[in-house]
């Protein structure tokens, strides 16, 4: 992609890490041993806001408000993360951000948003209809919608696909959870601006298939609902760009359940003793569920986050599971 080379992926890295310093890439050995085979774990839950979204954020808004120095302010729609990285970097380059989240949305990350200044507000039932309801507001307050996907977002998720490449380049597999897509989009523009090989595995929640079910048919599918533990991949509309990468750069889409995402957020705290929210555990679910097809490889997995809803993770640590 014209737009994602390997100057402009350093460039938005300089950005990040004028704010940020790298994340670990750890191998575990108890984790190992559960996934049969050389497993490294990319830390993006080690990050300021716990999650990988905070990258995007900095580069985005920074080059934002030095193309628009009297921008009245941002708004944006969540499940969470984006939202925290809209919120923090917002409040770094010194511009109101409005965040709209669904309702019933996870209540430590829409605290995590309100503690960096944001303005919040819970409107729908899912991401979606607060998406909508934000581009509405946007344009009745003229405030910049920030989008949920955006080579900007992606040149500075990117940054996290650098680091895993530069610690690991002889990785066979890299794992990767995909919500909107600016992570897997990211790690797809690493490994190129790279010259490397790695083959790109897409991760979806069962509950929220419309990714894997694009990837499958090439185009653009909807879906009416999403019903998944993990709020970070409940899309139920691809973003158009980011399905283009994805079926151009990864080499398959893998669908989990809910039962299996939690029992990587188990793994992750009792192999690790790392915290892991659904998308976060999401990546490592899907290694699981491949172990065979990965037996003998060098496989990379993406932790994307580590904000975890407190009731989820007392069910999962007390063996209820997602349902409880």
């Amino acid at each position: 992609m014209d737009w994602l080379t390997r100057t402009e992926l350093e460039a938005a890295r300089d950005i990040v890490m004028s704010h940020l310093v790298p994340t670990p890439t750890l191998t575990w050995p108890l984790l190992n041993r559960r996934t049969g085979g050389e497993t490294w774990i990319k830390h993006e839950n080690h990050t300021p806001i716990g999650a990988f979204k905070v990258r995007g954020g900095l580069v985005y808004l920074t080059r934002l408000k030095a193309g628009n120095p009297d921008l009245a302010g941002v708004i944006t729609a969540t499940t969470g993360n984006h939202g925290q990285s809209v919120g923090r970097a917002a409040r770094m380059v010194g511009l109101p951000a409005t965040i709209v989240v669904p309702k019933g949305n996870n209540p430590g990350k829409n605290a995590a948003m309100a503690a960096n200044g944001a303005d919040l507000i819970e409107h729908g039932d899912d991401f979606q209809a607060a998406r909508e309801f934000a581009e509405d507001l946007a344009a009745e307050r003229g405030l910049h919608m920030v989008p949920p996907f955006h080579p900007w977002l992606v040149q500075g998720v990117a940054s996290y696909g650098l680091e895993l490449f530069e610690a690991q380049p002889d990785l066979d597999t890299v794992y990767v959870p995909i919500g909107l897509g600016s992570g897997i989009c990211g790690v797809i523009a690493a490994r190129d601006a790279l010259g490397l090989k790695t083959e790109v595995v897409g991760v979806v929640a069962e509950g929220a298939p419309c990714y894997a079910l694009s990837f499958a048919e090439r185009r653009v599918v909807a879906t009416n609902g999403v019903d998944t533990v993990a709020e970070g991949l409940a899309v139920r509309k691809p973003d158009a760009l980011a399905l283009e990468i994805i079926c151009r750069g990864a080499t398959r889409v893998v669908a989990v359940s809910d039962d299996e995402i939690t029992t990587a957020i188990a793994a992750y705290f009792t192999d690790s003793h790392n915290l892991a929210e659904g998308a976060g555990a999401a990546a490592l679910a899907a290694r699981l569920k491949e172990g065979n097809a990965t037996a003998g490889r060098k496989t990379g997995v993406v932790l994307s986050g580590g904000n975890v809803d407190k009731d989820l993770l007392v069910r999962v640590l007390a063996g209820a599971g997602a349902g409880g």
